[in-house]
Parts: structure tokens; C-alpha cells; sequence
């Protein structure tokens, strides 16, 4: 369980859980710019992607999606990565994700600009902004049932219960999903984001047909064909904008499962991270397609969040320590960034410490393991976490996250989320549907 007062208690933990983490005392190395592409982004510290599920029905982004992306826009980050964003009805996890098209590119474009706006304002610095584009696939959820689309049937998922074929998703739908997603960059760059990502990350479509091993046809089975659906969306999406918008991917390089049903495992060799392939596509992603950024990630958050979301708790019983699933996150990131030099790098799962937090992601930039550090859960509890860590303050340990994972249990529950520990009107949804 988190204890520790000091960072040296927790040095000394990580050590004896053997736990490779290079916590850092000065944190000031998170104050310096970075360049992403052609956009030059004012400090090392990203907000990663977090559904808020609080979208209008037409996708439009609503009066809570404002709200929370005006705090993070006064918290100082020098980059935001807008959260999933549905690229087709089909393609949406629920029935309030974001969907951006033709009819409701206004209403995004009012949020990017307020967005800069409230930034210039409190900071005196504007964010990058980066806009994911997703489908959801096997957790499509466009009307607030299931209405999977998936892959390929996986034992791990569908244990001894596959789904029907008219589940899975056929070759002219995934054509289809390619270019709705370069049809969703171009609205993104008329609305006016900076970037956009085409979302490869906890098995949603793009992240699971990385590792449809076991799909027959041009986007399953080898590696040029599980990798087809994310070089063609990029490819396409790149011809659908123009000058300097930046396209980038979150990208899974381990889901935690074995081979075949997962990427990032060897052949035969259980559950250790294999990196081989991910390397070989951060790579492609850097000399075919001209990627300058790549956010990393690892597992999945409905099935082994102990891989992509340590905590002293979870749904199940703790594997392992959750230092260990922080210094395996960071292992995985840092051994794409010094295998593909010239690609900038994100890192991910960094909340998990708390108030040292800044100490391990300036450490991790320090050692040369990501260039710009990402926090998803602890942007949700405490917005405004940058602007105290850069200001040299220093975190405040009774605003951190304390990785409970309500949050995305209010999500499971079909609701809008938030944390349940920090945000009253969070804490008072939680209570209403833990009594229902």
C-alpha cells in the first residue's frame, strides 16, 4: 500500500520490490520546451486522454466536457491530448463520447479556442492540442448496449462464449474506418487542434488488430497486415490535411496477454514484454509515414489494469506489486525511445505516485526514457497539477490521485466520470449509483 512520507521511503520500496524507477529531486528539467513536429510545446508535462463520457447526443462537446477541459487548459500543461473522439456513430463507445463530423465542427472549434484562450489568460502560454480519433470496436457501445465489432474472437475475452460472425468486423468496414478517420483529422484541423492521434491503444479497433494473429486476410495473421489498418489511416489521413498539423499515434507496445492474443509478447514466451514488433513499427511510423511523435502505452484497462494502471487495489487480486507495473510501463517506453531515435516520445502511468509523481517523470525525462511525461488519472483529481509542479511547489499530496479507480467504474457503470475522491459533484454521482 501507498505509505510513503518521503521520497527516499520510497526509493528504498522500490528497491526492495525490485523496482527499476529513477526518481528525480530536482524536477525543473519538466519546465524545458520540446518540439513535436513543427509545434513547439512550452514544457514537458502532457495530459493524457481520459474520457469524461459527457458529450451532447450528437456528439457535440456539452457543459461538463467545457468544464473540465477549461481546468486543465488554466493547469499549465504544455500539451493536451483530447480525449477519445468516435469517428463514426458505429465507432462510439457510448451514447455521450465525443464524435466529431460536418454538422458539429463549430462546437469543437469553440472548445479549442476557449481552450487557448483561458490558457493564454492563466498561464501565459498556449498548449499544443491533440485531438484522439477512435473506434471503438469490441467495446462499441453506440445506443448503450454492446455492439461489438471485433477482430477476431479471442479465448482470453470471449472465454468459452464466441461471439457470432456477424460480430466481427468485416475488410470493408475497417476500409471504411480508415477513412472516416482522415475524414475526422481534417475536421480536427478545421476546428482548430494542433494535431491529431490515431488511436492504436487498449483494444479498442486500431490496438486490437495489432494483434489479430489469428484473422485471416489483408489485416490479420502477419505483421504487414495486423499493422495495415493504422499505416492506411495515417496515409490517408495525411492526405487529408495540410501544412503543419501534426498526426501521432497512442500506441500500445504490450497488452499483457500471450501470444496470439496479444501484441508485444514473443512466440512462446508467456507474458514477458517481447518489444520487437512495436519497435519495428515505431519505426515504420518514423521513416514511411514521417510520425514525429508517439504517445506509448501498455495493457488494457478493462481486463489486466494492473499493466497500464498500477494501484494498491483492483478488481482482482494484486499479481504483483504496483511498483513493479510502474517500472515495466517505464521499461517499455524507454526501450522504444532508444531503439528509434528521432521520434519523440510520451510516457505514460506516472500517477501512481502521487505526490512524487514529478520526481519519477523528471527522472524518467533526465535518464533519456521519454522526452515529455503523461498523466491521465491525476489530471482528473487535481487540473490544475502542472502549474503547482512547475511552479517548483511541488505536488500536494491531499489533491493527487489515489489511483481507487472509481473513475472508471463510474464509466463501467455507463455514467459521465470524474473522480470520486476529489470532485464533490463526482463523489455525490458515485453515492447515487452505488444505492441503485
Amino acid at each position: 500500500m501507498f505509505s510513503w512520507k518521503t521520497l527516499e521511503e520510497m526509493r528504498e520500496a522500490a528497491e526492495k520490490a525490485g523496482a527499476q524507477l529513477p526518481l528525480a529531486e530536482d524536477t525543473s528539467c519538466l519546465r524545458q520546451s520540446w518540439q513535436a513536429g513543427a509545434h513547439a510545446v512550452p514544457n514537458r508535462i502532457v495530459i493524457q486522454p481520459m474520457e469524461g463520457c459527457d458529450s451532447e447526443a450528437d456528439g457535440s462537446p456539452g457543459v461538463p466536457t467545457r468544464r473540465r477541459y477549461l481546468r486543465l487548459a488554466a493547469g499549465g500543461a504544455g500539451m493536451i491530448w483530447l480525449e477519445a473522439c468516435a469517428v463514426c456513430r458505429q465507432g462510439r463507445a457510448n451514447p455521450r463520447q465525443l464524435w466529431i463530423r460536418e454538422e458539429n465542427v463549430d462546437a469543437f472549434r469553440r472548445l479549442a479556442d476557449e481552450m487557448r484562450e483561458t490558457a493564454l489568460r492563466t498561464t501565459g502560454v498556449a498548449p499544443v492540442l491533440v485531438l484522439q480519433l477512435t473506434h471503438s470496436g469490441r467495446y462499441s457501445k453506440p445506443d448503450g448496449v454492446p455492439a461489438p465489432r471485433i477482430a477476431c474472437n479471442n479465448p482470453l475475452f470471449e472465454k468459452d462464449a464466441p461471439l457470432p460472425e456477424s460480430c466481427i468486423v468485416t475488410d470493408a468496414e475497417i476500409e471504411r474506418a480508415e477513412d472516416d478517420t482522415a475524414r475526422a483529422a481534417a475536421l480536427a484541423q478545421r476546428a482548430g487542434f494542433d494535431g491529431a492521434d490515431i488511436k492504436a491503444s487498449h483494444r479498442y479497433l486500431g490496438s486490437e488488430l495489432l494483434s489479430a494473429f489469428t484473422r485471416p486476410g489483408p489485416y490479420g495473421g502477419s505483421f504487414e497486415n495486423r499493422t495495415r489498418f493504422l499505416r492506411n489511416a495515417l496515409r490517408k489521413a495525411r492526405q487529408a490535411v495540410h501544412g503543419e498539423f501534426l498526426l501521432t499515434s497512442r500506441l500500445n507496445a504490450y497488452d499483457g496477454f500471450p501470444y496470439p492474443y496479444g501484441f508485444g509478447a514473443a512466440e512462446g514466451g508467456g507474458l514477458e514484454p517481447d518489444l520487437a514488433e512495436p519497435i519495428r513499427l515505431v519505426q515504420i511510423l518514423r521513416d514511411e509515414l514521417g510520425l514525429p511523435l508517439v504517445n506509448i502505452t501498455i495493457g488494457n484497462p478493462y481486463v489486466n489494469p494492473h499493466v497500464n494502471r498500477p494501484a494498491d487495489w483492483q478488481p482482482y487480486p494484486l499479481p504483483e506489486d504496483p511498483l513493479l507495473g510502474v517500472a515495466r510501463m517505464l521499461a517499455c517506453v524507454g526501450g522504444i525511445k532508444r531503439a528509434v531515435p528521432g521520434v519523440q516520445i510520451v510516457g505514460s502511468a506516472l500517477s501512481y505516485p502521487r505526490q512524487f509523481a514529478g520526481n519519477l517523470a523528471a527522472g524518467a525525462v533526465g535518464a533519456g526514457l521519454m522526452d515529455a511525461a503523461g498523466f491521465g488519472r491525476l489530471s482528473f483529481a487535481y487540473p490544475e497539477f502542472a502549474r503547482d509542479l512547475l511552479s517548483g511547489a511541488g505536488l500536494d499530496r491531499r489533491r493527487c490521485c489515489v489511483a481507487c479507480g472509481k473513475c472508471s467504474q463510474l464509466m463501467r457503470m455507463g455514467s459521465r466520470t470524474g473522480c470520486v475522491v476529489r470532485d464533490p459533484e463526482f463523489t455525490n454521482l458515485y453515492k447515487e449509483l452505488t444505492k441503485k
